[in-house]
């Protein structure tokens, strides 16, 4: 079916690590209908306790766990914080019981504990002391854990000289950063009202009262002087909790500056994203100006529906997350690219779930209605095809990973070749299959499959990381040339 695969796999691999954890917040009960009683009486006994007992109490959980993670207490504080409402306001807790209060409703999660999968592979931000032929590189990582909750880690790679590739080691805490707000742009929250058909009245009133670029304080102030007849119409409450969904939906999130990147977690932030960060494709992008930054697009998932967010980041170390507008981003596997072609933003979608198109972003920051590209034709992909990340600039043209799913939900890679000046030609592809699961990538979280989320062309060669089966991460390369020259014409 496949005709065996062409690209060469390499040593290292990445396989999830149950050390690496995070500390969440944890309310006892919250999954059961007696919430308020069961943390109000975990309260009770805090207060109860005496003040020996409750110092050695912190003090030995300070010990076994301070070497876990970066300012223990910290968290604590905040997450007593968090909960204080809960305290009786007579209680006069002393700072080291407030502290024991919030490591009681505090708990480690460990952010890989079921499976590690799906990356992408830009070259990092840092490109010193290297050797001849070497490229750091940056890879993002789909982490998932307890409950199947996704977020995005990251780790860092040395590709070269020749097919050498070394991955940089992964231990020490983690850090989720420090969450923020952003400045709000008008035309993509008119998009998202659009896109969710809440574009009336009452929005068009608020709208019409900001700013181009406003933040939450313009937003509330604009709420307040919305005229009195339209505050008093039916639809009115129902129409600012979406405004408000939509605007707290943008955020961003930074990390201290001396914090390895393999440290660094974005963890899901809002409703929309409540249950996962999936599968980011990051690509170093380039404006018309000529100024390098990184994009990635990821899948937002709330436990009922999904959508495509995006994420901007000049230094991987800010990162400013906002959702994707228009018909192209209501699936999953947007992938952006990396130039503008012929002035135009582009990115490949999967809007229909099974064929790969090609979309194009409008003035109003609409990705449109996509133009197919390519649909399921060949064996092994016969359910659906996507991108696995985004294309590839060469001098042949923009050179696209693809994924198909065959018999036996058997996941494959292939490939495809883009007009580089009319992307929406394509020129050729690759008949068979650039890399399946072998038989020591067949077992894991999710069987039989191989992804990934985008490679990038180094030397003359075409490196993919890839997840194998959700149970680790491997790495392959091939030639271009040798790539091109076993495609057909489309």
């Amino acid at each position: 079916m496949t005709g065996g695969d062409l690209a060469t796999r390499l040593g290292p691999t990445l396989s999830p690590d149950p050390r690496r954890v995070i500390v969440k917040l944890f309310v006892p009960g919250e999954d059961a209908a007696l919430t308020r009683s069961r943390a109000a009486t975990l309260i009770d006994r805090i207060t109860r306790l005496d003040d020996d007992a409750a110092t050695l109490l912190l003090q030995e959980t300070l010990r076994r766990f301070g070497g876990r993670h970066d300012d223990l207490e910290a968290t604590f504080a905040h997450h007593h914080d968090l909960v204080r409402h809960r305290i009786p306001r007579d209680a006069g807790l002393s700072p080291p019981r407030r502290l024991l209060v919030g490591a009681y409703f505090s708990h480690e999660y460990a952010v890989e504990g079921a499976a590690v999968c799906n990356p992408s592979m830009v070259p990092h931000p840092d490109q010193s002391g290297l050797a001849p032929g070497q490229l750091r590189v940056a890879i993002s990582l789909r982490q998932i854990g307890e409950g199947h909750l996704s977020s995005i880690g990251f780790a860092t790679a040395l590709l070269g000289p020749g097919s050498g590739l070394t991955v940089t080691g992964r231990s020490g805490a983690l850090s989720v950063g420090r969450r923020h707000g952003t400045r709000h742009r008008r035309d993509l929250l008119a998009a998202g009202l659009s896109d969710e058909s809440w574009d009336n009245e009452v929005s068009a009133a608020i709208l019409g009262s900001l700013p181009e670029r406003f933040d939450d304080d313009d937003f509330e102030q604009s709420i307040a002087r919305l005229p009195t007849d339209l505050l008093t119409r039916a639809t009115t409450q129902r129409t600012l909790e979406e405004m408000r969904r939509e605007t707290h939906s943008e955020y961003a999130v930074t990390f201290p500056a001396g914090l390895p990147l393999h440290r660094r977690v974005l963890w899901p932030a809002t409703a929309a994203e409540s249950n996962g960060m999936e599968d980011a494709r990051f690509v170093r992008v380039v404006d018309e100006e000529g100024t390098p930054s990184y994009r990635a697009t990821y899948t937002a998932y709330d436990g009922r529906h999904i959508r495509s967010h995006q994420i901007a980041t000049d230094d991987l170390r800010h990162f400013e997350m906002t959702p994707l507008r228009g018909p192209a981003s209501a699936n999953k596997g947007m992938a952006l690219f990396p130039r503008p072609v012929g002035g135009h933003h582009l990115a490949l979608c999967r809007s229909d779930g099974e064929t790969i198109g090609l979309t194009t972003l409008d003035r109003h920051n609409t990705w449109q209605s996509p133009v197919p590209l390519h649909a399921p034709h060949r064996g092994w992909e016969l359910i659906q095809v996507g991108n696995c990340g985004s294309p590839i600039e060469t001098d042949h043209g923009w050179l696209v990973l693809t994924h198909g799913v065959g018999p036996m939900r058997d996941y494959a890679m292939g490939a495809l070749l883009l007009d580089i000046h009319h992307p929406h030609r394509v020129i050729a592809e690759l008949p068979g299959t650039l890399l399946t699961s072998n038989e020591t990538e067949r077992e894991g979280y999710v069987p039989n499959v191989v992804y990934s989320c985008g490679g990038l062309l180094h030397a003359a060669a075409i490196w993919i990381p890839y997840g194998a089966s959700d149970a680790r991460i491997g790495f392959a390369r091939i030639p271009l040339t040798t790539l091109v020259e076993a495609m057909i014409p489309a």
